[in-house]
């Protein structure tokens, strides 16, 4: 037996379209076949009716000439007359006979002995014409009587033809309107299942694109499916391995750059040290400011470089998230408790307001991010300004937002504000550059977790939004 594991996607599709197809076409032959069969009943039936009523009429027409011919022979006594009321007596038994369905053996019966009687009457001697002549009224009135008869049987029995072929004509019609709609439901039924089926392994691969492009790279991909679908996963998968592989040489090239670069710089600054002590004898004043330019730039360089080291940490620990339900407004409240002093420092007001369900998130990463954009509304925000949080929740969304007063974010800032080391063009009045990751690994922990980050328009100052998805 074929397995279904070793169709491919195409196949299958092919095969629910053909199924499909194949009812519908089934109920269409169905459909032609009952009324092939009623046209046929139809035109039997009228040919029928119209050879019972050619057959009733000829009857009618052979009495009349019975009668005819035999009245006349009682009075012409002409052998001729005879002959032809014989003839027309013959060709009526044999209608008869082709009416003997519709003619009870009584009727036949009293027709052949009224037949007969006339026989009799008509040789009778020539003394008893007038009797004779009553005798044979009598019995011709008694043939008419059947004749008309039998031509109401042969009426009533079109009659009931018609009727029983109206009535099959109805019920084929109920029948095939209910194969119609049994057809129409089972195809619906056979689409539904089919693309149910068939939909099935298309999410699972949605769902393994999403955690590559969230960088879940310790989730294996295992695509249950048509033989193709389960190839493209098993490409994922390697892809998977591949970006693992990647990130993992990322890591350790900048580990042992940073080493490597740890150690010229140690050697560097301990020179600029030995310079100011005066090791190698007194400095002018021009050596002086050159050494004060050599130790400024070397320690702006070892910032940077423990800088990359913290965001490669960062990008590195967003893979690895303990999710647990997490109230979100006591987690931010804690935040905010935290940097107490810093906004306090700078006479900044920080407000709280809003509800949420709680999420499953990692709440040390969630954390982080919100201290980091807090840290940033509170560095850009001038003295005496406003800092707004605000959580908000609709069916399965949440959204957390941080306004600040600040100077904002240009335009042209937007598109790479989350880049890591970039710096907007928009720096606060004599505080130091930042580092340029903060806001970089707030995108790396929001991404985490399925959500997004984004800066949306506000004047004056600076509006970032985070939006998380919860099962509702």
């Amino acid at each position: 037996m074929l397995s279904l594991t070793r169709i491919s996607f195409r196949q299958l599709l092919l095969v629910a379209f053909l199924l499909i197809a194949a009812l519908l076409a089934a109920v269409l032959l169905r459909g032609l076949y009952t009324l092939e069969d009623l046209v046929n009943r139809s035109r039997e039936g009228a040919q029928r009716a119209v050879v019972l009523s050619a057959q009733a009429q000829g009857l009618g027409e052979l009495l009349a000439t019975m009668e005819r011919s035999a009245r006349q022979y009682l009075v012409l006594d002409d052998p001729a007359l005879r002959e032809r009321f014989e003839q027309a007596a013959a060709d009526a038994r044999t209608l008869l006979g082709q009416l003997q369905e519709h003619a009870t053996p009584a009727q036949q019966s009293a027709w052949q002995e009224s037949v007969d009687q006339i026989h009799l009457l008509l040789q009778g001697p020539r003394e008893t014409v007038g009797l004779r002549e009553r005798g044979v009224s009598e019995s011709f009135g008694r043939l008419v009587d059947l004749h008309a008869t039998l031509t109401a049987q042969v009426r009533a029995a079109n009659e009931d033809h018609n009727r029983a072929l109206q009535a099959a004509l109805d019920a084929s019609r109920a029948q095939l309107g209910r194969q119609v709609l049994a057809a129409i439901v089972v195809a619906l039924v056979l689409a539904l299942v089919f693309g149910l089926w068939l939909a099935r392994p298309l999410k699972r691969l949605e769902r393994a694109i999403v955690a590559l492009g969230e960088n879940r790279l310790d989730e294996p991909i295992e695509i249950r499916g048509p033989a193709d679908v389960r190839e493209v996963g098993r490409r994922l998968d390697w892809l998977r391995l591949r970006l693992a592989d990647i990130d993992a040489d990322k890591a350790r090239f900048l580990r042992h750059v940073s080493h490597e670069l740890k150690t010229p710089l140690a050697a560097m600054r301990e020179g600029v040290s030995l310079f100011e002590d005066g090791v190698a004898g007194t400095l002018t004043d021009n050596q002086r400011e050159i050494v004060a330019i050599l130790r400024q730039n070397t320690l702006m360089l070892q910032q940077q470089i423990e800088d990359l080291l913290r965001f490669n940490a960062a990008a590195f620990e967003a893979r690895r998230l303990q999710r647990e339900p997490t109230d979100l407004l006591a987690l931010l409240r804690e935040r905010i408790d935290e940097q107490r002093l810093q906004w306090q420092a700078k006479q900044v007001t920080v407000h709280l307001s809003g509800q949420a369900p709680a999420l499953a998130v990692d709440r040390d990463k969630i954390g982080t991010a919100f201290r980091n954009l807090l840290s940033n509304a509170i560095r850009y925000s001038p003295v005496g300004a406003s800092i707004r949080v605000t959580l908000q929740a609709q069916g399965d969304r949440v959204w957390l937002d941080i306004l600040d007063e600040g100077p904002g974010i240009s335009d042209a800032d937007k598109a790479r504000v989350f880049e890591p080391f970039y710096r907007g063009e928009r720096q606060p009045v004599g505080a130091a550059r930042g580092t340029g990751i903060g806001l970089s690994i707030v995108q790396e922990y929001v991404a985490a977790h399925g959500g997004r980050i984004e800066v949306l328009p506000n004047a004056p100052g600076a509006h970032f939004r985070i939006e998380f998805i919860h099962a509702v």
